[in-house]
This record gives C-alpha cells, sequence and structure tokens, in this order.
C-alpha cells in the first residue's frame, strides 16, 4: 500500500470520526434550538390568547350585559374571545393547536382529556406554577405543548359561582349540571398550545442537511489540498530520489543529483543521499584505478 494511499485511508476514517461527531452535536443542537423557538411562539400565542380575554372581560362584557338578561351572547365570554383569536391565528400558523380545557366547564364540550386533567392537576398540586410545557405521545406521533392555568376570576363567579346565581339565559342553554361551583382564584382549567414535533423540527432538518452538505464538501476540500500536499512535498521527491537510488544501485551514474534546494527534511534526505552517491562514486573510481594498476 502507497504512503499516499495509507494517509488517504487514515483521514478518511479521522474526517468519517469527525462528521459523526459533528452530526451527533449539530442535530441535538438544531433540535433543541427549534424547540425552543417553537415553544416560544406558542407562548406568545398564549400571551395573545390572554390579552384576548382579558380585552373581552374589561371591554366587550360591560357592552353586552344589558342584552345578556334576554338572550345568551358567546361573544361577551373570554373563552369565545380566545378561541376566535386563535383560529384566525391559524391560519397563518395551522401546526398549533389551542385548547382552553377545563375539569368542569359549562360546555361539556370543552371537557379536558386525560392527559389535559392530568396537567391541570399538576397546577392545582403547585399552585406557585406558571407554566409547563413537555411532550407526549400520541397515534400521529411526538407533540410539543405549551400549558398555562386558567384561575376563577372574580368576573367568572357570577356565572361559574352558584348555579341558582347563574343568569337565566345561560341556564337556559346549557342547563344547571355543569361548570358551577367555582372558587376564588382555584385553578378550573388549562391553556394548552400543542404542535406536532415532527413540525417543530422540519426546519431544523431542512438547516441541518444543508449544514451536514457543507461540512461534507469542505471535508473532501480539505481531502483533496491534503493529497496534492503530500504529493508535492513528500511523494513525488521520494519518488524521485527511488528513482535516482536505484539508477546507482545499478552502477549507473544518475544524471540529476539528489541534492534540494528545501529547507525541510525531504532536502535533508536527499542531502544525504547525494553524499552517499558521492562517495559511491569516488569509492567505484578507486576500485576501477587498482583493476587498472593492478
Amino acid at each position: 500500500m502507497s504512503l499516499l494511499l495509507r494517509v488517504n485511508v487514515v483521514l478518511v476514517i479521522a474526517f468519517a470520526l469527525a462528521g459523526w461527531a459533528a452530526h451527533e452535536v449539530c442535530a441535538s443542537l438544531q433540535q433543541a434550538d427549534a424547540r425552543r423557538e417553537t415553544l416560544a411562539t406558542a407562548g406568545l400565542m398564549l400571551d395573545s390568547a390572554l390579552a384576548s380575554r382579558a380585552y373581552t372581560a374589561h371591554e366587550i362584557d360591560p357592552l353586552l350585559e344589558p342584552r345578556m338578561q334576554s338572550e345568551f351572547l358567546p361573544q361577551s365570554i373570554p373563552f369565545y374571545a380566545a378561541t376566535q383569536t386563535f383560529a384566525s391565528l391559524r391560519k397563518l400558523h395551522p401546526q398549533f393547536a389551542y385548547r382552553e380545557a377545563t375539569l368542569n366547564p359549562t360546555n361539556p364540550r370543552d371537557r379536558a382529556t386525560d392527559w389535559q386533567a392530568d396537567i391541570i392537576n399538576q397546577f392545582r398540586n403547585h399552585p406557585s406554577s406558571l407554566q409547563i410545557q413537555g411532550e407526549r405521545s400520541t397515534p400521529m406521533g411526538d407533540s410539543l405543548f405549551l400549558a398555562r392555568p386558567i384561575r376563577a376570576q372574580p368576573e367568572c363567579l357570577a356565572c361559574h359561582g352558584l348555579a341558582s346565581a347563574a343568569p337565566a339565559t345561560l341556564i337556559a342553554r346549557y342547563g344547571n349540571d355543569n361548570g358551577f361551583g367555582w372558587q376564588p382564584n382555584e385553578v378550573i382549567g388549562a391553556q394548552i398550545v400543542s404542535v406536532p414535533e415532527a413540525d417543530a423540527l422540519q426546519g431544523a432538518r431542512r438547516i441541518f442537511s444543508d449544514i451536514m452538505a457543507f461540512i461534507i464538501v469542505m471535508l473532501a476540500v480539505l481531502l483533496a489540498i491534503i493529497d496534492a500536499t503530500m504529493y508535492w512535498t513528500v511523494v513525488r521527491p521520494l519518488r524521485q530520489m527511488t528513482r535516482h537510488a536505484d539508477e546507482v544501485s545499478l552502477g549507473r551514474a544518475a544524471e540529476e543529483s539528489f541534492s534540494s534546494r528545501r529547507g525541510d527534511e525531504i532536502a535533508a534526505l536527499a542531502e544525504a543521499f547525494e553524499r552517499m552517491r558521492k562517495s559511491l562514486n569516488k569509492a567505484m573510481q578507486m576500485l576501477g584505478g587498482s583493476s587498472r594498476g593492478a
């Protein structure tokens, strides 16, 4: 196996190990960064929903309160405003899903599922917790979620305190079996934004593929540069010296000398060969002279 081929084998193995390490590190960093960005976007969406709830409670509800005596208007409910706002926002971000899940909702449609109920109970068991994020497995694959607690505000108790004190229009629409008995500042539900992990990582995977392609190209260019440098500085001079040494060993005077103007180890080796060649030539001349004298 030639010297250049051996060097190439070693370099390919080294580059392969370096590429694998870069692949693992970059993949981990890209995925972590993609999750952070996705959860940050989810946080902005939750803030938007909270802003819609506050605006509805303080600005819209007082205006619609007189009409609530004769008919129930969902537009006066902060939950409705938040849900409608997110429905519009989802047109720009269809991968995100939003739900205000409640343990004891007025409308059974809003009742929390098992995994959502677990999150709500975590908020109940840890009152100081303001946010929960994590991953969960679904039939469609892993999903990221971000959740914040929903607490019963004073204005909520007018409808969700005692059923006997609730507006008649609310009772007429939803009945008096669900959504009552809330206590002040009690955690009654959670705002939850979720997104499939595959969607969250899709952009990161594209960037990662571009980075790995760039790394592979750079390693290939580096290998070519190292090969060219090895050939012109080591392999080619050694081949020339080998050819000259063969000529000398066969008793033929080499037309070219071993000497080199370079100041490296190869040049030192060439000088040593040149001295050896001159010594051999002198020795051969002396032997030839002795033979003629005899």
